[in-house]
């Protein structure tokens, strides 16, 4: 049967040593069964946590047959890989013989390994949330704020508990309104991108812009809604825009300075009204050399020569204006003619500055946009249908085009290359043309280690865009963004999730997911041991399995009193099935957290509604208890019968003594109970029942005898031959001591009556004048002669001990003395 068992098992004796294993087992640890026998399985774990394991088998002895946890343990295979194991033990031995333990194994590295990368993604999400720049929140359906960072913190001023709480303006911007959020907010819905004017706390009012996304289920069913909230603070584009407003509208009164050269007059400027922008323009008309930036000679030098030469220019160069600063001037040269043939040049002067700084600027943030496309971790390209224009370089390496190769191909090639159909295009072009967004996953080449790559491949129509005509082409954005992770997690959550629900399904203990008082869920054993089909569970009364209703509110008090204060319950009842008989359960019992309520994709509920329990059929163990306890009765009657004293004792004395050993004591059994055992010892030095090293000195199974002289209660004086027997031992000592006592007083005054006989009997043969020889009388052998008897045959006593009648005598005397 052992062997038979899919579940890595072994079989082992009292002392934990091996004497069976299955193949199961020997796979797990990685060694032969030969190689396995007779060792103890504390040999197969790190030297560190082998004293936990022998704790826990310890205990497993101490609590007898009462159910324990399987215990947590790491094991070392062959190769010294560690692995996560569970292990319970049983004593599969029958009553009164030997332990013999049933150790089941079973290998849960997949789920610490799981645990631990779950745990580092909620750590790497939370230091994210925390470090992120922008204002971050999440609150929930009833306008619970959950979880803020500082960010969010310093922009609004101060968090309030509930949206209830909080200014109109901060309602409307988190997009929670008439006591609940915007009826936009569904899960799966694009995100909501609002604004409004924040009010601070010191009074100021600041701009945020928000986006808006909501996550989980719809009103409690199907999961806990959510909605998530990313502020960013509007001020700096505020006064970016007022800036720029300012210097369109310089640029647009900018003056322009204005100079003709008339031969009668000379040069004449034309002044503008007085102002700010007049004088600046005044300032700017007469400029010499000494005022040119260095760097702008050679144009301003071209300048003099085409108004010396009356030839049309135009030239542009720096100056540094002693009340200006430094200056970008424009400058045109216009000949003309005047009535009469008279030639004319006329100059215009312009100042663009501000247009040449903004020129620069615009390169500068070109610099800086090419920069951020190409660091970006997403492929983006630019899109002129159907040829790609440009593309950043990460979106050439995703497909695995050559630097600068992928400008000029065409979409359909893109697709064809990571081998879908040439057709996707044309999907791609419908939907642009509906003004619709198009997205897909694509396939990558194999990386290095040959496994597979996968991409996300969005299209959408280029913001700004004009609206399509007749024959012109579309211009899109496709962003490309490696998700080779995100499939990859995602295809180790389904495993975990179908391994969860095998783990359920298969399961040899009866488990019930409670939702208030109604039965949600139920695996095949709770139906076997209810006698219930799984659908007839669900849609059952959980009370019609008690016993009856007296009983089932009696129950549910207790585990409710116990839940709510310690969050567990154990606890045994009795199971009604269905038809009619009962059955003795162990019922565990634990409320579900709202976060695993959460994972496991179950609808909101109210904290503490929803429990997990389990039953355990301890029927067959109810009965062998009853069992047992017959059988202690009729073992004690049995001791109270015999004639030697009984008495068992423990590190705090005497527990329990039989009717024997109550008349040797002079006492009853509640005299005694808790008293030393030393409390019937007669004073002498030495006595074995004063000792205090018993449980030291004897393991379990261990005995010592013992002879000594007792004093009862009643005042009698007695002597014992005894003997001391260790039971529940470990390797600190016994845990109890049983103490067979029986009275020999008879015996010894009869030794002592023996003993002066023979006394008397020496004196006598010493002192008399006769000649005595004691023989013995099996081997005729000489014991003991006296002085007569020496003289007699002519020997000292010496000699004649141990002789035999054939060297003292004739054959004939000798053979006439054995006869």
């Amino acid at each position: 049967m052992l062997r038979a068992l899919p579940a890595a098992a072994t079989l082992q004796d009292a002392a934990f040593r091996l004497l069976d294993v299955n193949a199961a087992f020997e796979a797990l640890a990685g060694r032969a069964r030969a190689a396995l026998i007779g060792l103890d399985p504390l040999v197969l774990l790190p030297a560190q946590e082998r004293a936990v394991l022998r704790a826990a088998r310890e205990e497993r002895c101490a609590v007898g047959d009462e159910v324990t946890p399987p215990l947590r343990c790491r094991m070392l295979d062959a190769a010294g890989v560690p692995r996560w194991l569970a292990v319970s033990f049983g004593n599969i031995a029958a009553p009164g013989r030997p332990p013999l333990w049933l150790s089941l194994y079973q290998d849960v590295s997949a789920e610490y390994a799981a645990r631990a990368q779950a745990e580092r993604l909620q750590d790497e999400l939370a230091h994210w949330f925390e470090l992120a720049d922008a204002g971050m929140l999440v609150y929930d359906a009833s306008g619970l704020i959950v979880r803020s960072n500082l960010a969010f913190d310093r922009l609004v001023g101060r968090v309030p508990e509930v949206l209830e709480e909080a200014a109109p303006e901060l309602q409307a911007l988190l997009g929670w309104q008439d006591g609940a959020p915007l009826p936009a907010l569904v899960p799966g819905a694009a995100a909501l991108e609002r604004q409004a004017l924040v009010t601070l706390p010191e009074g100021r009012r600041r701009r945020l812009a928000a986006r808006l996304a909501c996550t989980g289920g719809e009103g409690g069913a199907g999961g806990t809604r959510r909605v998530l909230v990313v502020l960013a603070d509007l001020s700096a584009e505020d006064e970016r825009d007022l800036a720029q407003l300012e210097m369109g509208m310089l640029m647009d009164t900018a003056s322009v300075g204005v100079a003709t050269f008339d031969p009668a007059r000379g040069w004449l400027a034309h002044h503008r009204g007085a102002g700010s922008g007049g004088a600046a323009s005044g300032a700017l008309l007469a400029i010499g050399r000494e005022l040119v930036e260095p760097g702008s000679l050679p144009e301003y030098e071209r300048l003099q020569a085409a108004l010396r030469r009356g030839e049309r220019t135009e030239v542009r160069y720096a100056v540094r204006h002693p009340e200006l600063g430094r200056r970008w001037l424009l400058t045109r040269v216009e000949p003309g003619a005047l009535a009469g043939g008279r030639t004319t040049t006329s100059v215009v002067t312009l100042d663009v500055t501000e247009g040449q700084r903004a020129q620069r600027r615009n390169d500068a943030l070109l610099r800086e946009l090419g920069g951020i496309l190409e660091t970006s971790t997403a492929g983006i390209a630019s899109v002129r249908w159907p040829l790609l224009v440009r593309c950043n370089r990460r979106f050439e390496r995703l497909l695995g085009f050559e630097p600068g190769a992928a400008a000029g191909a065409t979409l359909g090639e893109v697709f064809v290359r990571q081998g879908a159909a040439a057709e996707d295009a044309e999907a791609v072009l419908e939907a642009l043309r509906a003004g619709r967004a198009y997205e897909t996953e694509l396939p990558l080449a194999p990386d290095a280690g040959g496994l597979p790559r996968w991409a996300s491949l969005s299209v959408r129509r280029a913001e700004g865009a004009e609206p399509l005509r007749a024959g012109e082409p579309i211009e899109a954005v496709v962003v490309l963004t490696e998700i080779t992770r995100l499939k990859t997690q995602q295809a180790e959550l389904e495993r975990l999730l179908r391994e969860r629900e095998l783990m359920f399904d298969l399961s040899e203990v009866g488990i019930v997911y409670l939702r208030g008082a109604r039965i949600e869920r139920a695996n095949q054993t709770m139906a076997q041991l209810s006698g219930y089909a799984v659908p007839e569970l669900t849609a059952l009364d959980p009370a019609e399995l008690y016993v009856d209703a007296r009983e089932c509110v009696a129950f549910e008090a207790r585990m409710a009193e116990a839940l709510a204060a310690s969050g567990r319950f154990v606890g045994e009842r009795r199971l009604r099935r269905r038809d009619g008989r009962h059955c003795w359960v162990q019922v565990s019992a634990r409320p579900v957290t709202p976060e695993e309520t959460a994972a496991a994709g179950a609808g909101a509920a109210a904290p503490g509604e929803d429990l997990i329990c389990s039953f355990v059929d301890v029927d067959e163990r109810h009965r062998s208890r009853d069992a047992l306890a017959a059988q202690a009765e009729r073992t004690r009657a049995m001791l109270d019968s015999v004639f030697v004293g009984i008495v068992t004792i423990g590190r705090h004395g005497i527990e329990w003594m039989n009717r024997s050993a109550r008349r040797m004591f002079g006492g009853e059994l509640a005299d005694f109970v808790g008293e030393s055992i030393a409390t019937v010892a007669t004073p002498e030095r030495g006595h074995p029942l004063r000792r205090s090293d018993w449980f030291e000195r004897l393991r379990d199974g261990q005995s010592e005898g013992f002879e000594c002289r007792l004093r009862g209660h009643d005042g009698r004086e007695f002597w014992v031959v005894g003997n001391a027997v260790a039971a529940g031992g470990d390797d600190d000592g016994a845990h109890r001591i049983t103490f067979a006592l029986l009275d020999i007083e008879r015996r010894r005054q009869a030794e002592l009556r023996i003993a002066q006989a023979q006394a008397s009997l020496q004196r006598v043969i010493e002192l008399a004048p006769l000649a005595i020889a004691l023989f013995d009388a099996t081997s005729l052998r000489i014991v003991q002669v006296n002085q007569a008897a020496a003289a007699f045959f002519g020997r000292g006593a010496e000699e004649l001990a141990g002789a035999t009648p054939a060297v003292l005598f004739d054959a004939d005397r000798a053979d006439a003395l054995g006869r």
